[in-house]
């Protein structure tokens, strides 16, 4: 990912724990605001997602576009974007590290471009509230 926004958080949680709610992607309508739908359209034989389908109404963003994951254990998971109309690119990874205190850093890293000209500066915003609303909402999902 070339030009990105990311950040990072500690989760009270095992990062089998974090991840588990992270590859949880149906139930992201429950916490991740603006995600209204999402449909797993394939699945690794762990029964991870591989591909799935997203409706987003998150103010600025409203799109229906496909994602593609790449999962590494408890790890990290990454994913890019295989179709979208508003959206040319939404690529980012989930990082997690295991802190030894039964605590998990999280780090995420997201790229957007969109279709309509937005300035630089507009969209690295959009990105910041993205990526803080996402890791706020994965924390209160975990430890909730």
């Amino acid at each position: 990912m070339a030009d990105r926004t990311e950040s990072s958080i500690v989760i009270n949680a095992a990062p089998s724990q974090v991840m588990a709610v992270i590859a949880d992607l149906a139930s992201y309508p429950e916490w991740s605001d603006g995600v209204k739908t999402v449909e797993v359209l394939s699945e690794y034989e762990d029964g991870r997602p591989a591909d799935a389908h997203f409706v987003v109404d998150a103010g600025a963003i409203k799109d229906s576009y496909s994602l593609e994951y790449d999962w590494d254990e408890d790890r990290s998971v990454t994913w890019k974007l295989t179709e979208g109309h508003m959206l040319k690119a939404l690529d980012g990874v989930y990082s997690l590290t295991d802190n030894a205190d039964g605590t998990t850093t999280v780090k995420y890293q997201l790229a957007v471009d969109v279709s309509i000209p937005m300035i630089g500066l507009i969209k690295r915003k959009a990105e910041k509230v993205i990526v803080d609303t996402a890791l706020r909402g994965l924390k209160e999902r975990v430890e909730g």
